[in-house]
């Protein structure tokens, strides 16, 4: 654990071949798939491929898990594995490792030449635009491309990725597989035009005018922001404008992360993924010190009772990154930042949570006399996402209709489709890369 907190690498291992064979082979005692059929928003063929590598036969596994996952590099380190979540084996025992299964079988494929383009067999004469080269925008990409489209993802920024380059951090996952996959999607024959704001540089109703189809792929661009005092001073910044300038940094985009955390002390205010990653972020930039609060409850260690099987899971997560040295507290609402002109601390304050029968937290309230400052240098505010603004100049363009969570909604009529999280809200890559493929266009 030491070593790894040295360096920007993988700190995932890979299972013995011993340790795979052991898990692939507990895939076959299941009787019913709920991996398949419920967990993955993808559809993978979980047992099928499972038994293909226990066999030995990762060229059948390869075939069977690229038939439904276009990406299986990214998924299979980046996915929380709903897959797992729903195995039969939670009744009684640990799930069945199947995002490590699935990291074998595409590393293994890549190994042996097996990942080729697979340009379409026929053109069918029609354009589309997608805005937006994150997973949704890929998957839409490659999914309309073998269909016979002629495809242009148009990316704001200068390398293709969206969220898995500029926002997950590379010791999750490696951009270089991402580059290593556009390879394959250029000999494919989908163009990428990079370095251009669609809205501002070029006008998204010319894009609609000149194609026959848009695919709107924008995430979830407006970050969930704190707005309480002292709001303005130095040294409080979204999570990923930090993660953000770090892997522009490892990518040789710039010369070093504009926010640096070495010696500093650190609060990172939000309990989830993103706010994981900004611990592992800033323990390898040095940090003296760092926490994690939540205003949210402490989730059990077990799956909770509200959450039954086979639904994804309310309980306790702990990440290679808390485990590398970080406090995480919970039950604390942020009151005020507190410093001059660069923040020095934070007020909290615990709350009391009231609970469902089933154990969900419903709501909250102060508990008297339990202010406290915490000492803080730095601060990454990872509180998730709001949606799409309605100032969009993307939204303006197309005219698209919102959800009341500002959520996109595609226009059938005028061919214009909108995936991922733009369209669902701030969500996991598998559901949008799932998102990608599901598209009305012939």
């Amino acid at each position: 654990m030491e070593e790894r907190k040295n360096d920007w690498k993988e700190v995932e291992c890979a299972l013995s071949d011993e340790e795979l064979k052991e898990q692939t082979s507990r895939c076959m005692n299941c009787g019913q798939p709920f991996c398949h059929a419920y967990g993955c928003p993808l559809g993978n063929l979980v047992p099928d491929q499972n038994r293909a590598v226990a066999q030995g036969d990762f060229k059948r596994a390869y075939d069977l898990l690229s038939a439904h996952s276009d990406f299986p590099e990214f998924t299979s380190r980046i996915c929380p594995a709903l897959c797992e979540a729903s195995c039969v084996h939670q009744l009684d025992e640990e799930a069945v490792m199947v995002r490590q299964s699935e990291k074998r079988i595409i590393e293994t494929a890549f190994a042996n030449g097996w990942v080729v383009p697979r340009p379409p067999q026929q053109e069918n004469g029609k354009r589309v635009a997608v805005i937006g080269a994150g997973p949704s925008g890929l998957s839409a990409a490659v999914t309309l491309r073998r269909r016979g489209w002629t495809v242009t993802v148009y990316e704001r920024e200068k390398n293709i990725g969206g969220l898995l380059r500029y926002g997950i951090p590379y010791f999750k996952l490696d951009k270089a597989l991402i580059d290593r996959r556009r390879a394959i999607l250029e000999a494919e024959g989908i163009r990428f035009v990079t370095g251009v704001n669609i809205g501002t540089d070029v006008t998204a109703d010319y894009l609609a005018k000149s194609n026959d189809a848009v695919v709107v792929a924008i995430g979830t661009p407006a970050a969930r922001d704190l707005k309480i005092p002292g709001r303005e001073l130095h040294g409080i910044y979204l999570a990923l404008e930090y993660l953000g300038g770090q892997n522009r940094a490892l990518g040789g985009e710039i010369a070093a992360n504009p926010i640096n955390a070495n010696g500093k002390h650190v609060l990172v205010i939000g309990g989830g993924d993103t706010g994981s990653d900004c611990v592992g972020t800033a323990i390898r930039q040095g940090a003296a010190s760092v926490t994690q609060i939540e205003i949210m409850p402490k989730p059990p260690e077990e799956r909770s009772a509200s959450t039954p099987w086979p639904l994804w899971p309310y309980m306790l997560r702990t990440s290679s990154s808390h485990k590398e040295g970080c406090e995480r507290r919970w039950n604390l609402n942020s009151l005020h930042f507190i410093g001059k002109d660069s923040v020095e601390g934070v007020e909290v304050e615990t709350v009391e949570w009231e609970f469902s029968p089933e154990g969900r937290p419903l709501k909250f309230a102060s508990k008297p006399g339990t202010k406290e400052i915490l000492k803080a240098d730095l601060v990454f505010l990872a509180m998730g996402f709001t949606g799409v603004p309605q100032d969009h100049p993307i939204v303006a363009q197309l005219k698209l209709a919102q959800t009341p969570r500002t959520a996109l909604i595609s226009d059938p009529a005028r061919n214009i489709c909108c995936v991922g999280d733009c369209a669902s809200g701030a969500s996991l890559v598998v559901r949008a890369l799932a998102s990608g493929k599901n598209l009305p266009f012939d």
